[in-house]
């Protein structure tokens, strides 16, 4: 799953690398620690990419409210097609979601089932370049009031973690190929099985894994030390950063 993940670059970088005007995301600050209930940038395709700030968590175009009765931070890319909030932003409502990282957490290895488990930071880099900058596959969509204010609220989707990052969490977000970004926003293309098949996990040699401090657990905490690697916590077959 996703449950936090973090947008470091500046509205620069983020502009330059998914092609769009950075005004609307103008006085954005890097963030260590994005939660669910947040608003955040996104992409979408208006008569070509575009930046829009959006609240993590999709909310359907038809509840009765705005809110939800379960969890829409994430999607599953098995299902996605087939549950009545995410079929239809499938079809038309796709977005890209800038990334730098994101955090899973792992139960450590003999504890207690309640104790508190490790947090690790998961990114495809780790030296500011532009590398770092990803997007993970979205959908949006919009709710309306009565009184005709708008909502905008997008997901993440979600796929089976893979080998490397298996021993953290079952399932990953998925992580575009930078090659299949620009038809993830097609509104030409509306085929469930064709957006799915661009849905592929990045080459294993590019992720890093790497403990952190247990700070992140609180949305409160927002700030560059929470990237900080933590000595003398085992990797388990995780790539780590070496320390200075």
């Amino acid at each position: 799953m996703c449950g936090r993940y973090t947008l470091t670059a500046t509205p620069q970088q983020i502009a330059l690398r998914f092609g769009v005007d950075p005004a609307p995301v103008a006085d954005l600050a890097p963030r260590y620690n994005i939660a669910p209930s947040q608003a955040n940038p996104v992409v979408v395709n208006q008569d070509g990419p575009a930046l829009a700030l959006m609240q993590w968590g999709l909310i359907p175009s038809w509840s009765r409210e705005p809110s939800s009765r379960y969890s829409t931070i994430n999607a599953r890319i098995e299902t996605v097609a087939e549950k009545p909030a995410f079929r239809g932003p499938l079809r038309s409502r796709r977005c890209l979601v800038p990334a730098t990282g994101y955090y899973e957490w792992q139960a450590r290895p003999g504890a207690p089932a309640r104790a508190p488990k490790q947090p690790y930071f998961i990114t495809l880099g780790h030296d500011g370049g532009p590398d770092d900058l990803f997007a993970f596959a979205g959908l949006y969509d919009i709710w309306r009031a009565p009184d005709g204010q708008e909502l905008a609220t997008y997901t993440i989707l979600t796929t089976a973690a893979n080998d490397l990052l298996r021993p953290l969490h079952e399932r990953m977000p998925v992580i575009l190929p930078r090659e299949a970004e620009a038809q993830w926003l097609d509104p030409a293309i509306s085929d469930p099985a064709r957006l799915l098949a661009l849905l592929q996990s990045p080459p294993e040699d590019r992720i890093l894994a790497y403990p952190v401090s247990a700070a992140v657990n609180s949305p409160a905490s927002d700030s560059a030390d929470l990237l900080a690697p933590v000595p003398g916590i085992a990797a388990i077959q995780l790539r780590a950063p070496q320390l200075c």
